[in-house]
């Protein structure tokens, strides 16, 4: 088990590695760039696993709303991953005492019973989270923040697993900001990541675990080719 002094960041990382959710090796982005780490959110598919990721999405949240850098009521989970993350975290939430409103979409407008696009939570006139767990292209935080709006709600903000801290683009036509930059700097919301790249590094150089440490240099080399210049 992580010692207690471990940021949540780190926490989380190491989390996410013992459940087999970040490994490392040689694989291949979206983007068609050799990276040597790759992060499957589809991967935390037991009840163990939900919850515990739902209680890093808690405690991220509560430590950034009370720093200031987001205010939030209420959670909205984008259709179809970020359902179960916003459910699982209003649910640690509440095990803090902290009982919060959550909703999510649906894909398709139903047209019986109570109709419409959302499920859960009246969000109209309410200051709402979007839960998700990655940012990619950006694509779906728009439209749930495009959605939120159309119903009277009012977006204030984007918590996500990892931040990649990557530029955007493809290998052969990247772009200057990431995905998240572009979410922060189009949608003007501020987006908080429970882990990112930089500690992804800092965790791995500063290992004493050797099976670890010896991914250091290939993230190192990775985030002077592809990463964005850290804030």
């Amino acid at each position: 088990m992580p010692r207690p002094e471990f940021s949540t960041a780190e926490r989380f990382l190491r989390f996410t590695i013992e459940s087999g959710v970040l490994r490392f090796g040689e694989f291949v982005t979206k983007a068609g760039r050799n990276s040597p780490y790759f992060f499957n959110a589809g991967l935390f598919n037991d009840g163990r696993r939900l919850g515990e990721l739902a209680s890093f999405y808690a405690e991220s949240f509560l430590l950034a709303h009370g720093q200031g850098r987001i205010r939030a009521d209420a959670l909205f989970g984008p259709a179809y991953k970020g359902i179960a993350l916003a459910a699982s975290t209003a649910v640690a939430l509440a095990a803090q005492g902290h009982n919060v409103d959550f909703a999510y979409n649906r894909k398709e407008a139903k047209d019986h019973g109570e109709g419409g696009m959302l499920v859960g939570a009246n969000l109209s006139g309410r200051e709402v989270l979007i839960i998700d767990d990655v940012i990619s292209a950006g694509t779906s935080v728009r439209e749930s923040a495009h959605l939120l709006q159309s119903i009277g709600a009012i977006p204030r903000g984007v918590l996500i697993a990892l931040d990649r801290m990557e530029r955007g683009g493809t290998a052969d036509a990247p772009t200057n900001a990431s995905a998240v930059q572009e979410v922060e700097q189009g949608l003007g919301l501020p987006v908080i990541a429970i882990a990112n790249l930089e500690d992804l590094f800092a965790m791995l150089e500063g290992s004493a675990d050797p099976a670890l440490a010896l991914h250091a240099q290939a993230v190192k080399d990775y985030r002077a080719r592809w990463g964005i210049t850290p804030p």
